[in-house]
């Protein structure tokens, strides 16, 4: 029905990101089975699957923090976690990695120090974000919508060749999660690879290319218009389940 090979996808595109045969164990449970991919540089590529399904774990193995059992994980031409990529990774957790004792401005200040970035980085990041108005504001005070803005801007504050956001628009109002999206592609159009894990499957939509996840397994690596076609639903969510229908049933036969 579709192919879970990234290779017809991204041939042609320079890889920001390879996975090959990667197995992560978490306790005694597999987390990732024999995972295999690549990320095109310069796209937005949606990681989607239910809660549980490893988008974490490989988010975490793709920016080096994870520890795996096999396989191997290359980032911008470097064995992930390399010492030459903490100034081209950034990487949003889901939960704001911010000091709410500090300013905006000087949580992305401290950040910015950290990477070695210049002085003018933190005002830039802060007006890519959108909170030029808040920059004095204390963390503390600020809504979820917010906080989730300065850990992205204090990911952003070293111009990372590839950001990696871990359901960044999680519990956050439509309108926020519609200013976030477009702040994505607008980093995506200056050449920032994305990678943006949701369980939301109607945004979906805002992506060049999609990894469907289920149970630490890749289902298929697609396009939102291919996902359409191959399954002949018009509604993505309803597309996403036939794929998980088609897999259960091959698993079974």
């Amino acid at each position: 029905m579709m192919s879970s090979s990234s290779d017809e996808l991204a041939a042609s595109r320079d890889a920001a990101v390879r996975a090959e045969n990667l197995k992560v164990i978490r306790g005694k449970r597999v987390a990732l089975h024999d995972f295999s991919v690549t990320v095109a540089r310069g796209t937005i590529t949606g990681l989607l699957g239910p809660s549980g399904c490893g988008k974490t774990t490989l988010m975490r193995s793709i920016v080096g923090t994870q520890i795996v059992a096999s396989g191997t994980v290359t980032v911008l031409g470097h064995p992930a976690g390399s010492p030459v990529l903490r100034h081209r990774v950034g990487y949003v957790t889901q939960d704001p990695t911010i000091y709410n004792d500090l300013r905006v401005i000087d949580n992305v200040r401290y950040f910015a120090a950290l990477y070695g970035a210049p002085p003018d980085s933190a005002d830039r990041a802060i007006d890519d974000v959108g909170l030029r108005d808040h920059a004095n504001a204390y963390c503390g005070n600020l809504s979820g919508g917010q906080r989730t803005r300065v850990s992205l801007a204090c990911a952003l504050v070293s111009q990372p060749d590839l950001l990696v956001l871990d359901e960044p628009t999680v519990g956050l109002d439509p309108v926020l999660r519609v200013d976030l999206w477009h702040q994505f592609d607008t980093l995506a159009r200056r050449g920032t690879t994305l990678l943006v894990s949701s369980h939301v499957m109607d945004e979906a939509d805002h992506c060049n290319d999609l990894l469907l996840m289920r149970e630490g397994r890749l289902l298929a690596h697609t396009t939102p218009a291919r996902l359409r076609e191959d399954t002949g639903c018009t509604s993505l969510e309803e597309a996403f389940l036939s794929v998980i229908r088609h897999s259960t049933a091959m698993s079974a036969s």
